[in-house]
């Protein structure tokens, strides 16, 4: 959720974002050496254009449209990367990078996937503390043509929230009806310590326009639109490409 709440908190986040992210990439590099596995990472990049740019049900571009690009190297199921996009929040705030890292293993036919994601913003107002980590804890599984998931984030200090801890759960579904169509949706609901709860769903489809770029056509809702307009529903394109 992206509301303008402040806090006389320090930013922090960043800085434990951070070490959090070099410490997983570290243990997997560490585990690597260990298995005396020289290979190089697989790395692979990704820049998008999108009439929306839509965080769990929420505008964070007040409507407009976003570009984004990222970065990400994975290798034996280590992975670490990091991705921007521009908001605006209403303020000063104009930029929101993204750093992850994480471990996807494969147990019993289940693709588990284990976490933690920095999220930091450029140009935030002096005290705002926008900046936030969460950890997360992800698995989905392979079910005919359908692929079935569900994931659970949790922030100790959310978004410019004094002393918020937030939860967000969300199960979502994929399947592929045709060559090159790809339909999928998911329901989420966000938990805050501040009582500022919401859920959300959007469904979609995207189809493969080539082997690198993709068109996605999606609807976004929530059940707050009290929230203000951002909380509102909304139909978004978004042209991806991939590398």
């Amino acid at each position: 959720m992206r509301k303008s709440f402040s806090k006389a908190s320090g930013r922090n986040d960043a800085w434990f974002a951070a070490a959090c992210i070099v410490g997983l990439a570290g243990l997997g590099l560490c585990s690597e050496a260990k298995a005396q596995d020289v290979s190089a990472p697989t790395v692979s990049a990704n820049v998008a254009v999108t009439s929306d740019y839509v965080f769990r049900g929420v505008s964070q571009t007040q409507e407009n449209p976003a570009l984004s690009a990222g970065v990400d190297l994975t290798k034996s199921g280590f992975y670490a990367g990091g991705w921007a996009s521009n908001v605006d929040f209403g303020d000063d705030t104009n930029a929101e990078v993204d750093l992850y890292a994480g471990y996807r293993p494969e147990v019993a036919g289940y693709a588990l996937d284990f976490g933690v994601i920095g999220y930091l913003y450029a140009g935030q107002p002096d005290g705002a503390d926008y900046d936030y980590v969460e950890f997360k804890a992800a698995a989905s599984r392979a079910v005919g043509s359908a692929t079935l998931g569900a994931a659970v984030y949790y922030s100790p200090d959310f978004f410019g929230a004094a002393e918020d801890e937030a939860t967000y759960a969300e199960v979502n579904g994929a399947v592929s009806p045709a060559d090159k169509w790809t339909v999928s949706g998911a329901v989420g609901r966000q938990w805050v310590s501040s009582d500022l709860d919401y859920t959300t769903w959007n469904l979609g489809a995207a189809y493969q326009l080539t082997d690198h770029v993709a068109l996605d056509l999606r609807y976004h809702d929530t059940d707050q639109h009290d929230f203000g307009d951002i909380y509102g529903a909304r139909a978004v394109a978004t042209l991806k490409a991939t590398f």
